[in-house]
């Protein structure tokens, strides 16, 4: 096979060829190929297919190698490629920061089409990671003033370049939680760590092998980051604010409760496409 011309089918049977006795399932070995390829191409899956007999050039065919070999090692494809899709966008992603995730989008697309382009907002990104949340929102939102945040220094260094991709108008704070946080927000919204440690027998391997454990895991069964927000969150949240957090399957009557007990608010607990327990809305009466 070396010796043939490296056309996009060529590499994609050569990634197959490689990746088999890896990843057992021939769908789950095409996805990722084909992510992949899309990404170093700049590509649509379309573009793709209709581009199978065009030959690659040296430096791409390289990098594509390269990334198979990596994921053969158990790294997650987007870490291989070096950025993940999340809500139309690309983001820079590696080992600083969690993959982002589609149930994520949905906590996103919550905020969305609760508060229009009329309200001019003041936002705060608890846990930012690798920004995903707040570019999302400010580039959906240009007209809101938006604060990412993070207790990773690595994290925020990785954050900073996607929002100088895509929303230079956020401002970062290394901060953890609220302790660096001055003033009032009209939204607050966290994707905190939320996976208890009993739980890394149900996990992934490759996620436990690469992604990094401070923004998987939390103590007290992964609600501990939750409990410490909700004794600052009225501090932070303006009257008639709002605050959306991301939570695990098993935590939405807990946290329900939890952000209930505050004074003064109405909690609404949402499900993911999968029908999971997976968002929380706390609302300042």
């Amino acid at each position: 096979m070396m010796d043939e011309q490296w056309t996009i089918q060529a590499v994609r049977d050569w990634g197959d060829w490689q990746l088999e006795p890896y990843i057992h399932e021939k769908e789950e070995r095409s996805a990722q190929i084909d992510y992949l390829l899309t990404g170093m191409m700049d590509w649509d899956y379309s573009q793709l297919d209709n581009n199978r007999y065009t030959i690659l050039e040296d430096e791409k065919r390289l990098r594509f190698m390269v990334a198979v070999r990596a994921i053969k090692g158990g790294l997650p494809v987007q870490y291989a490629l070096g950025h993940a899709a999340f809500y139309g966008r690309e983001f820079q992603v590696d080992r600083r920061v969690l993959i982002p995730r589609q149930e994520t989008e949905e906590l996103v697309d919550w905020i969305l089409k609760d508060h229009s382009m009329t309200e001019a907002l003041t936002v705060l990104d608890i846990g930012t990671g690798s920004g995903a949340i707040a570019v999302s929102l400010a580039a959906e939102r240009t007209n809101w003033q938006i604060v990412a945040s993070d207790i990773s220094a690595d994290a925020l260094d990785l954050a900073t370049e996607n929002i100088a991709k895509y929303a230079p108008q956020v401002k970062v704070i290394q901060s953890d939680l609220f302790e660096k946080i001055e003033g009032q927000f009209d939204l607050i919204v966290s994707n905190p760590p939320y996976i208890s440690e009993d739980e890394r027998d149900e996990m992934d391997e490759s996620v436990l092998l690469y992604e990094p454990d401070l923004a998987l895991f939390a103590d007290d069964d992964g609600l501990v980051l939750y409990k410490k927000m909700a004794q600052s969150l009225l501090e932070h949240l303006s009257p008639k604010g709002n605050a959306y957090f991301e939570i695990g399957y098993r935590q939405g009557q807990q946290l329900q409760k939890l952000f209930a007990d505050l004074p003064d608010v109405t909690v609404e607990l949402r499900q993911d496409m999968s029908g999971h327990d997976r968002m929380i809305k706390v609302s300042r009466r």
